[in-house]
């Protein structure tokens, strides 16, 4: 991927802080010139189910807060597209990076592609081959539009080239969980949490 010069970054649920915590920092500090947005969805809206995790992983505060709040699949979805699409018209990044596989990982890819701005998937490649399963249909959809996919596995890679996804928009760049986890370890070990 070229140097984009606005980075924005969708998370939603407890699982995007975790994965997108190393993303973002790790962009911050390559491009400390560049704009970084961070868009918080409200899927999860519980003070520590969201704040509490940027607080803890160092994100910094959202420059862009949504309320999505709960509801069904649908009406989570939706409420989200139309929230997101007022942020991605306004800031017009050069590169909207979703993590996982959430209702608000769908609805932001839905949005950039319709907008053609251009998108990253973190987590590409993940599988239960369960359809019923709504986070499947999040990340098959997401695979599909991203056009930079970042896998965590060589199975993930092997599942992304089954779905007739062209090999150079993937990139094999391992587990931000793991990222995170080590970002956090020192703290853990010293409160005696980890043993």
């Amino acid at each position: 991927m070229s140097p984009a010069h606005r980075f924005l970054y969708v998370v939603g649920a407890r699982p995007n802080f975790v994965k997108a915590a190393p993303v973002i920092a790790e962009l911050r500090r390559r491009y400390p010139g560049a704009r970084h947005v961070l868009v918080h969805t409200g899927q999860h809206y519980d003070r520590m189910m969201s704040g509490a995790f940027l607080e803890e992983l160092g994100v910094p505060e959202p420059d862009h807060l949504l309320g999505a709040g709960s509801g069904s699949h649908a009406v989570q979805t939706a409420r989200v597209m139309v929230r997101i699409e007022r942020v991605l018209d306004l800031e017009r990044p050069d590169v909207a990076i979703v993590p996982g596989d959430v209702n608000s990982t769908l609805a932001a890819t839905l949005v950039s592609a319709k907008l053609q701005i251009p998108l990253a998937h973190i987590e590409s490649g993940l599988r239960s081959f369960d359809r019923s399963m709504p986070e499947e249909v999040n990340r098959i959809v997401a695979d599909e539009f991203a056009d930079h996919l970042f896998a965590h596995s060589d199975d993930a890679v092997a599942n992304l080239l089954a779905q007739g996804i062209a090999a150079e928009r993937i990139h094999l760049v391992g587990n931000t969980m793991i990222d995170s986890l080590r970002a956090v370890e020192e703290r853990f070990r010293a409160l005696e949490a980890a043993r």
